[in-house]
């Protein structure tokens, strides 16, 4: 699983799509009706962004290049592929121009993309991470994931959002977490460049980092990447510990296979808990939903709609795929904090019918995207 979509080109051609994120009602060639309160959360978000007196300078310039009125003319889902994707902008905008001017509270913080592709783009946020993650944190609870215990975040902190994230599940289990000095775009450089040597080097460290944490404190809950994890299993000393002392692991950052999971959960940490979480910067967490009687596969997320809204779409035509097929994933951010329509990512994932009791299409399969003039996805440690 990627970080955020750089540079990928628009998701097939320009206009309006026949239809939007899905129900479990929906005919298997579009994404169906949107959920009845959705088309006001749409409202209320573009009078937010689009009201001289509470959105943000960006959008408030670039309101007068669109040709359309986003106030009048944007009257459903479908209707968000009207906007262009301003993503790129968001790698040199300055991102005082990104806060809205509605937002008078202040506590906004600034998170960066991978950087996989090009500068690393820039996003802002106050509380619209922190409801996805309180969120999502009512899902790992369906896990079964534990309500105290120390947590150990292998994974990138800095300018990710990801290591605040997890700091935040931590704290609301009443738990610790310990983090590590993780740099996924090193790692990144080291592989393009031809030197996967000192990227495996770079990876005996993190190795190196792991163990000093847990040869003095015992660690319940992990947040970990599927190459350091299988690289943990390779390490007789540090796995054992670990294996005995874990009741959940947390997994994201890279895709990972279906066989490769079953060995984490059956082989390898029988014993404790095991979910995932997809997301990037920009769309946000999509937790994995607990898994329901005839699922076909072992991981389906489920996105945080209506803030996030993903569709899956043709690579080409930029049209719904149906049930079952993969398509490339497509996320319209609509959070008071920011407002960013119409962004394609360099992922590509089946779409799944929604799950019991839902009426969101779930994503499963997690993938790069593998089309010709497509960036070349590098999945090193993240």
């Amino acid at each position: 699983m990627t970080e955020l979509a750089d540079d990928t080109p628009a998701a097939g051609s320009s206009g309006t799509a026949p239809g939007a994120p899905g129900t479990s009602t929906a005919s298997p060639g579009s994404p169906g009706s949107p959920n009845p309160e959705a088309p006001e959360h749409l409202r209320a978000i573009l009078n937010w962004h689009f009201d001289p007196a509470t959105g943000s300078p960006f959008w408030l310039r670039e309101a007068a290049g669109l040709g359309f009125d986003p106030l009048t003319d944007i009257k459903d889902w479908a209707d968000l592929r009207r906007f262009p994707d301003l993503s790129g902008k968001l790698r040199t905008v300055p991102v005082e121009a990104l806060i809205p001017a509605g937002s008078t509270g202040g506590g906004f913080e600034v998170f960066e993309s991978g950087g996989t592709v090009g500068a690393p783009k820039r996003v802002v946020d106050s509380t619209a991470r922190t409801a996805n993650v309180d969120w999502v944190s009512e899902i790992l609870a369906g896990h079964g994931f534990p309500g105290r215990g120390h947590w150990l975040h292998v994974g990138p902190t800095g300018p990710h959002v990801v290591g605040r994230t997890v700091r935040h599940l931590a704290q609301l289990r009443d738990s610790l977490c310990f983090t590590l000095d993780f740099d996924p775009r090193w790692v990144k450089r080291l592989i393009a460049s031809g030197r996967p040597e000192l990227a495996a080097e770079y990876r005996e460290y993190l190795l190196d980092q792991i163990e000093l944490v847990v040869a003095s404190q015992n660690i319940a809950v992990l947040f970990i990447t599927p190459p350091v994890l299988e690289a943990v299993c390779g390490r007789p000393g540090l796995y054992e510990r670990l294996e005995r002392s874990l009741e959940a692991i947390l997994w994201a950052g890279t895709s990972i296979s279906a066989e490769s999971l079953h060995q984490i959960e059956e082989t390898f940490f029988p014993r404790a808990r095991v979910a995932a979480i997809y997301g990037n910067t920009v769309m946000g967490i999509a937790p994995q939903r607990p898994r329901e009687s005839g699922d076909e596969h072992p991981c389906v997320f489920r996105p945080y709609f209506p803030q996030s809204v993903v569709e899956l779409v043709h690579p080409e035509t930029g049209l719904p795929v149906a049930y079952g097929e993969r398509g490339q994933v497509l996320v319209h951010q609509l959070s008071r904090d920011m407002f960013l329509p119409n962004v394609p990512e360099r992922d590509t994932a089946v779409r799944v019918r929604p799950g019991k009791g839902d009426d969101i299409d779930g994503l499963a399969d997690i993938q790069p995207l593998r089309t010709e003039g497509a960036p070349t996805a590098i999945e090193g440690v993240y």
